[in-house]
């Protein structure tokens, strides 16, 4: 299936559009809220790269002073010479998992104009049949100054374009249903329901969906488990 229709197909959860309500600032001499990564042990962790088949890296990506940027047009050659998928430049994490917690973490900046681009997602590599192949994906639009949606459907994030913002998902996956969570700025603002068993990863970069030019730019980049 060609991973467009995988895109729409996600939005079925949930319904499309909604906002979430974000939760509401401390009050004074009330407790802080505990950081998401509280009880868990950052890990290291290794990755790949899958970029336009036929393009050095150089040609989609450069990392200096800490940050990782990462772009690729609407008409770029897929990750692999055939493959039907969008083109993408993206790291690929090389740790592979069914079951335990797992957390994604990075601060994200998103150029003006990058419009439905994935930049984060947890891919199911094995999965069973009839069964989607990504767990969750966040991508971001051309509206509202940059808006972030889970899939194409629910909005998680207006005014997302041209600042740093920090973003965690954290992923408790087991040998049934799993939950996954999304914090920015240590701010829940999702919890779903995982697809199910599988095997998964993360990926993050930019995989285009859209037209033109798609962009994102990734540093401190974590990964936790627990």
């Amino acid at each position: 299936m060609h991973r467009r229709t995988l895109l729409r197909a996600g939005t079925g959860l949930l319904a499309g559009g909604a906002a979430l309500a974000l939760p509401p600032a401390t009050l004074a001499g009330a407790a802080p809220a505990a950081d998401p990564t509280d009880g868990w042990t950052q890990t290291s962790f290794t990755y790949s790269w899958q970029k336009p088949w036929n393009l050095d890296l150089s040609e989609r990506h450069s990392y200096s002073g800490g940050v990782h940027r990462m772009w690729v047009y609407a008409d770029d050659e897929p990750f692999q010479e055939g493959s039907s998928t969008d083109p993408r430049t993206e790291m690929r994490w090389k740790v592979d998992y069914t079951t335990g917690n797992h957390m994604w973490d990075a601060d994200v900046y998103l150029p003006s104009g990058t419009d439905g681009a994935s930049f984060v997602q947890i891919l199911r590599s094995v999965h069973p049949s009839g069964t989607p192949a990504t767990d969750i994906m966040l991508n971001v639009y051309d509206t509202g100054g940059g808006t972030v949606r889970r899939y194409d459907g629910t909005v998680l994030k207006t005014g997302a374009y041209d600042t740093w913002f920090n973003v965690k998902i954290a992923h408790q996956a087991g040998s049934g249903t799993g939950t996954v969570k999304v914090y920015f700025d240590d701010s829940l603002v999702l919890t779903v329901d995982d697809r199910g068993p599988a095997t998964r990863y993360f990926k993050n970069g930019v995989y285009d969906h859209g037209s033109g030019r798609a962009e994102a730019r990734f540093r401190n980049i974590h990964y936790w488990t627990r």
